[in-house]
């Protein structure tokens, strides 16, 4: 099979085939034989690239998901053989690391625990909860991955998709701390269920683990500079890592954007004057924005306006564009939010068949300096008769 093991693409191909044959629950420990010599020589970029092939044949999640932990299992000896270098210390990934190290002392600390409420000693239960209830910091972790290092992944791996998977475990995670904690916490203690759902956690929790320090790390420490990456260390504490407090590195600043000709730095991304009119012109709301000055400088134009606006109010002072008997009101607001005594006001109102929600925010620089008020109104009787849940598309409704 040396054929197979001398050139990348041909390899992927087999180790695709082997992936689909364990998916599709085929897999026999003699056909396992037949792939021995392409699994022996498996790297991290070959399973990144053969996860991305299998997303792209969309195959249902949990059932992709249930063959990938299995398949990996085979591969689990030349991926922890394969020669990484560790993270330079202080660094994003070293911060990952460093926070997957507490992550396992905390999953060290539980074993014990769940030997001792297995033998029926169930005076344990508030340790575990407290201990369960700690270890759902771990959704910081994940949120820094999703939020902070997926989109810089994505702009240099054009093989992501494994990222899908990644965070769909990391959904499975959230929700089973949430059951176990929940269950912990119940008088009617199902110790069965309890068990699979700790034995899940554990699982898949070192299972992620494996696969950003065998796989996903020493990928990216090869295509995205060390710079690029630890430019993500000012965000990530801003969403704070659960179980570390790193130092924001004096050379860590975001080379991965630079402002483009004709577009506006808006501190969390560059946009042209077209895309800035599109985004207010297609939220269902009416706004307004009047200056420090009290006067009016912008208003959108949505596709229903609900409150009537022309160009002719730009330039115009506030208390010019509302009659008599209410712009003592308008007034009142202004000088309140100008004091700093408050920073927002509402109101609600009845039009004909429409219930409209009237909102005034104050506006104030990082230095707390006032710079105007924003209006934002809005029709909400679809809002206010909303009950249940939709976590399903339906256009139907």
């Amino acid at each position: 099979m040396s054929e197979f093991t001398n050139h990348k693409a041909k390899r992927v191909e087999k180790l695709v085939e082997l992936f689909r044959l364990v998916i599709q629950e085929e897999m026999t420990s003699k056909l396992v034989a037949n792939y021995q010599q392409v699994i022996d020589l498996a790297g991290p970029a070959d399973v990144i690239e053969v996860v991305d092939q299998l997303v792209l044949l969309q195959i249902p999640m949990p059932q992709l998901k249930k063959g990938i932990n299995k398949a990996l299992n085979l591969l689990n000896k030349p991926l922890q053989e394969f020669p990484y270098a560790a993270p330079t210390s202080g660094s994003f990934l070293d911060c990952m690391v460093q926070n997957n190290e507490q992550i396992d002392l905390r999953l060290k600390a539980i074993r014990p625990l769940l030997k001792v409420i297995n033998q029926g000693n169930q005076l344990v239960k508030n340790e575990l909860k407290d201990k369960f209830t700690d270890l759902s910091r771990i959704d910081l972790h994940y949120q820094i991955k999703e939020n902070v290092f997926f989109p810089l992944v994505e702009k240099y791996m054009p093989d992501y998709r494994c990222l899908q998977v990644m965070w769909s475990f990391h959904d499975d995670i959230r929700r089973n701390l949430k059951d176990v904690i929940l269950l912990l916490d119940s008088e009617n203690f199902d110790i069965k269920r309890f068990n699979r759902l700790s034995g899940d956690l554990f699982f898949n929790i070192y299972a992620i683990k494996f696969r950003e320090e065998r796989i996903l790390f020493p990928i990216v420490s090869g295509i995205i500079p060390e710079n690029e990456l630890n430019a993500l260390i000012p965000e990530s504490i801003e969403i704070g890592f659960p179980f570390i407090s790193p130092e924001i590195l004096t050379e860590s600043t975001n080379t991965a954007t630079s402002e483009l000709s004709g577009e506006v730095d808006l501190k969390t991304g560059y946009l042209s004057a077209d895309q800035i009119r599109l985004i207010f012109n297609h939220l269902p709301v009416d706004i307004t924005y009047v200056d420090e000055n009290n006067k009016v400088k912008f208003f959108s134009t949505p596709e229903k306006r609900i409150f009537r606006r022309t160009n002719s109010i730009i330039g115009r002072d506030v208390k010019n564009c509302h009659p008599h008997e209410s712009v003592h009101v308008v007034e009142q607001i202004v000088e309140a939010f100008r004091k700093g005594e408050k920073d927002k006001a509402s109101f609600w109102i009845q039009m004909k068949s429409e219930f409209i929600l009237i909102q005034y925010f104050a506006l104030h620089d990082e230095r707390g300096n006032y710079k105007g008020v924003v209006e934002v109104s809005q029709e909400i009787t679809e809002i206010r008769n909303i009950q249940g849940e939709q976590r399903l598309l339906d256009w139907t409704t």
